[in-house]
């Protein structure tokens, strides 16, 4: 039987290879000045003029993917009698897991000899996207339901998030640091780096003076930690700062020889909440432990 892979749009993989790979997306919906946009992946609202947006000093707002959207994507392809995995954003992030367990007990209940899992990623953006990778990749080399299923959930807690956020006004406006510490930290160029922990929740770690040193904090986080490096795709994300992202490969790539790497822009999911600027890190190492 044909094992379908959903991801939703907060993974942050590319356009292309979502297309190229005939991959399915479940997309989050947000909110500027009223108007509702569908996070495609920057096919309806760019990338660039999202970012824009906020360099304007607009506020974004996301919502939840409910049991309905869910239950509707869910039987269309159990009806097509294929078995399903779906990879979702970190439960520490969101309620839609619970929404898509919801669903799946819903489609269960109508069609008890299915097969569906929902993985919780325990993380987001490009980090939940590599997991979507390996399962795509695990696919086409033929593996089973049961062995993706088994891999993803052996390993979502050995990929390893690190973000480093440069816009702390837009913080400041999400009430996620107080007015002080963005006036101080703009002035001072202190960067937060920020992890995503073993129960998927995004946490300040660390400040760094200077944009520079700060993207070689995370790399030196990821020599610290990474396993079988050469057998890696590293995954790298930015928020309107391709050059930044850029120069964290070089500085990977200068230490450290990897299969490959993929760089990708941060969707309006994530985006929303990180504002311009930020870069991210995401690996296979080391089990997170905090």
């Amino acid at each position: 039987m044909k094992v379908e892979i959903i991801i939703d749009s907060s993974c942050d993989l590319p356009r292309e290879y979502l297309l190229e790979n005939h991959v399915k997306t479940i997309s989050y919906k947000y909110e500027i000045d009223g108007v509702e946009y569908t996070d495609d992946f920057g096919k309806t609202l760019s990338h660039e003029k999202f970012y824009n947006l906020i360099k304007e000093g607009k506020m974004p707002r996301t919502s939840q993917i409910n049991q309905y959207r869910y239950s509707q994507v869910f039987r269309d392809i159990i009806k097509e009698g294929k078995e399903l995995i779906y990879i979702c954003l970190s439960s520490g992030l969101s309620g839609s897991y619970n929404n898509a367990v919801m669903a799946k007990n819903e489609i269960l209940e109508e069609f008890p000899n299915a097969k569906i899992a929902v993985v919780d990623s325990k993380g987001a953006s490009l980090g939940e996207g590599l997991l979507g990778y390996y399962a795509i990749e695990m696919k086409k080399s033929e593996k089973t339901f049961e062995e993706i299923v088994r891999w993803l959930e052996e390993n979502k807690n050995r990929l390893n998030y690190w973000f480093v956020v440069d816009d702390l006004n837009h913080l400041k406006r999400g009430g996620r640091i107080s007015s002080t510490a963005a006036t101080i930290g703009t002035l001072f160029s202190i960067k937060p780096i920020l992890h995503v922990n073993i129960d998927g929740e995004l946490k300040n770690v660390d400040k760094v003076k200077g944009r520079k040193k700060s993207l070689k904090v995370l790399k030196d986080k990821l020599i610290e930690r990474i396993e079988n490096p050469e057998n890696q795709v590293i995954g790298i994300a930015h928020s309107d700062d391709l050059e930044g992202a850029l120069y964290l490969k070089d500085l990977v790539s200068s230490e450290i020889k990897v299969k490959d790497f993929i760089i990708s822009n941060i969707g309006s999911t994530i985006g929303t909440h990180v504002g311009n600027g930020t870069v991210t890190l995401f690996f296979l190492g080391k089990e997170k432990n905090l």
